[in-house]
Parts: structure tokens; sequence; C-alpha cells
């Protein structure tokens, strides 16, 4: 018989056997999620936990390269038994951790037209011969984790500068309603800016009006290219993620997706592996130099027969708590740069809208971008920021982990662990009556 529910013991009917192929397809048992996939065409089914240990990324969206299972995010990959065999940021002569490996099952069987798993150790060999009562049982959720997890409602991010429109959108005598921390707000321009109901202070800063509910204890970010005229500005159009703003944040600020999650754009698929690299702490937030390989479609010395598409930059992230971050592109090889500025808005639980803002220099001795040269960057830009919000996509519905032990780092990762621990900071340093309410 299958198990009751309520345990984990015993066999569970999770999916009818033609139902699985390539494609990793979720199911449950016990109460615990899984995904089911043949890692080879007429293989046997393997089993898998749901998520990703790294960054928790659904195995749903994963794809099956060269009989093993590959997260989409970072190209981990798994053996069979749950192995992890492959992590790409740490080059080919790296050693996955092993907290690396998955937990797969006890046992995973394909009798009588079904797949059958066991998820813990059970006395009864083989699984029992389905009736016309059986039936898969609903997918559950992943399990949360243990420690703190930062969502678009913290009470925290109730003392900070947030954007929430564009200069341009209010316009002189109108009003425009916005949502910001699971409230509408009300924001009108006469001869001065106001907000409804009541703000500890709105106002106007990089083209953007920003509104704090409580005492602010951000930091702006400032950054020397504003104002600059060797640069010339573009934007794109606000955008809006069903992830949440610390797991946005967390991708664009990542230095090991760009192989997998942008290989149709810039990413440098033939060069995964990140070399260490330092992350320098600043008032409010962080910095981090390093170089890398990518590739610059958009480079007018590419056209030419110039430059090579596969070119090396150095790049710049600066980040600010809890949602400013800055990237800064420079080319080696042309001495053009690029500075993209994100701005993150926690608009409900589910939602949150990203500003972006380019800044472009040819080089030095260089003239001035052409605005034919800005539209085709601003456009380059779109489809890179659309690959980035369809990973963030993948972990809609949750928030960013803050607790080292509830995802697996590796020292590519020190970005990603130094956001954490910032956004950390910055939620315990919150007002006490702000912490109670949490």
């Amino acid at each position: 018989m299958a198990a009751s529910a309520g345990t984990t013991t015993g066999w569970y009917p999770v999916a009818r056997a033609i139902e699985v192929g390539a494609r990793p397809l979720p199911v449950g048992a016990g109460g615990r999620a899984y995904v089911l996939v043949r890692l080879r065409p007429g293989a046997e089914v393997s089993a898998f936990p749901a998520r990703c240990p790294h960054r928790l990324v659904p195995l749903s969206a994963a794809t099956v390269v060269d009989g093993r299972l590959t997260c989409p995010s970072h190209g981990w990959q798994y053996d069979g038994e749950g192995r992890c065999v492959t992590i790409p940021s740490l080059g080919r002569d790296g050693t996955p951790p092993p907290r690396a490996d998955l937990s797969v099952p006890w046992a995973v069987e394909e009798r009588h037209g079904w797949v059958w798993l066991a998820p813990e150790r059970t006395a009864v060999p083989t699984p029992p011969r389905p009736t016309v009562d059986t039936a898969p049982e609903p997918v559950p959720a992943p399990p949360a984790p243990d420690g703190p997890v930062l969502g678009n409602l913290d009470p925290a991010l109730e003392s900070a500068w947030h954007p929430v429109a564009l200069s341009s959108e209010l316009r002189p005598g109108g009003w425009l309603q916005v949502r910001l921390l699971g409230r509408t707000w009300t924001l009108r321009r006469t001869d001065r800016l106001e907000v409804d109901p009541p703000a500890y202070g709105v106002r106007e800063r990089l083209g953007v009006v920003w509104l704090a509910p409580a005492e602010p204890r951000d930091v702006p970010l400032e950054f020397p290219e504003d104002g600059d005229r060797r640069f010339v500005s573009g934007r794109l159009l606000p955008q809006r993620s069903a992830g949440t703003a610390g797991v946005l944040a967390d991708v664009l600020l990542d230095a090991t997706h760009a192989p997998f999650v942008h290989a149709r754009t810039s990413g440098a698929a033939d060069h995964p592996e990140v070399p260490a690299y330092a992350v320098e702490a600043e008032p409010g937030g962080f910095r981090s130099v390093r170089e890398e390989w990518f590739d610059d479609p958009t480079d007018p010395g590419v056209a030419t027969g110039e430059r090579p598409l596969r070119q090396r930059r150095r790049v710049t992230r600066v980040y600010r708590a809890p949602f400013q971050l800055l990237l800064r592109l420079e080319s080696l090889d042309s001495g053009a740069a690029t500075v993209l500025q994100f701005l993150l808005q926690p608009e409900d639980a589910d939602s949150t809208r990203v500003y972006t803002r380019l800044l472009l220099s040819s080089g030095p001795g260089r003239p001035l971008p052409a605005p034919a040269d800005v539209e085709q960057a601003v456009a380059f830009r779109q489809r890179v920021l659309d690959e980035d919000l369809a990973l963030a996509a993948h972990l809609a519905g949750q928030g960013l982990p803050l607790a080292a032990r509830d995802e697996l780092h590796v020292h590519a990762d020190r970005l990603g662990v130094a956001l954490r621990r910032t956004l950390c900071d910055f939620a315990l340093s919150a007002p006490r009556e702000d912490r109670s309410a949490a």
C-alpha cells in the first residue's frame, strides 16, 4: 500500500511513467517536494529535491546536459545520485563541497506504469500494485528557510528612502498614486512635492521621486559619472517583477550567473570560472572590482573588425542598502564605459518596480555617443535585464534568506554574502518598535 498521509515512510505514487522525460517534473511525496527527470533518453527515472541548495532556484527550471541535471542559474550539475559534480565558478579543478550534494529519496521505482518514491527507508521492498483510487498527492511548497528572510513588507524598510516614480511621471499640478511597502501613497506636485498619507519626507534626486515613510537610515548612492559631460544618459522604461527587491538585488549583483543567464546576450559561456575577488565595506554598503570576459555586440569596433566580439572588461559593483545598485563596465579594449544604475521599489509582497538608468562614454578622446548609439545600448540592456527578471521570476514568492546556513555559498559568492550581511545589519538596526512589529 502507499504510505498514509502525514508520514514519509512507504511508497508514494507520484506520476505516470509516461509523463517523465528530459524536462524536470515537479511532484510531491510525503509532504516533500521533488522533481523527476530522465537524464538520458530511455533511462531510468531520477528524483531530486525541488531546489538547488546554492540559491534555492527551483530545479523544475533545470535542463539536462550530458546526462546531468543542470541548474539554470549558475550551471551547477548533478549526477543521477544527486552528487554535485560541477560548479563552473570554481573552475575545472574546483571541488564541490559536500553540502552541494542533493538529498535524494531513498528509492525510486517505475512499476505498473507509475513512478513511485520512498522518501525514507521502508520495510516494504517494492511498491504496491495501483488501484482505481491511486493518485499522486499535490506538490507541496518547498520548506521555508530556518533563518530570517527579508521580504518586501519588512518593517525595517520603513526607515529608508525608496524610489516611487520617475520625475517625468509626476507632471506639474498633477498627482500620481504609487505602491510602497504594501500601501498606497498619493503624490502631488504643486509648488512643491506633497505625499498623502503623511511620511517622513518626499524628494527628487537623480531624476526620480523618493519617499521615506520613517526617518531614513540609509546612505545615498553617489557616483562621479552623474553630471559628467563625458557621459550621455539614457533610461529603460520602469519594469515590474514578481520577485522581491532583495532577490532582485542579489541577481543584479551576482558575479557568476552571466555565462548561463546571459548566454544569448553578453555572457561568455566558455569562461564560467570566477577567480577570487575582494569586497570592500563602505558606509551603508560595499564595493567590489574585478575583471571578466564578455561579449560586446554594441561596440562599433566589432562591426568594423577593429576589435573582437569577446573582450575583457573591468566591472565595479557598488551597493547601498536597501536597494540602490551601481555597475560600472569599462572595456579594456576600447576604453568605452557604461554605468548602470538600478533602483528597486518594493511595492507589495509579490511586486517590485525596477528603475534602470544608463550613462555611456565612448572613451578618452572619442566623440560622445550619438543618439542612435544610446538607443542601441538601451535596447541591448533591456534584453539583458529581461534575462535577469526571468531568473528572478523563478524565485517569485520568496524573500531573500539572510542566514548563511540556509543557502550554500562558495568563494565566488562573496558579493551575495556581503549583500545578506549588509541587509541583516540594516534590519537589525531598525528602531525597536519596527523590530517588534515584524
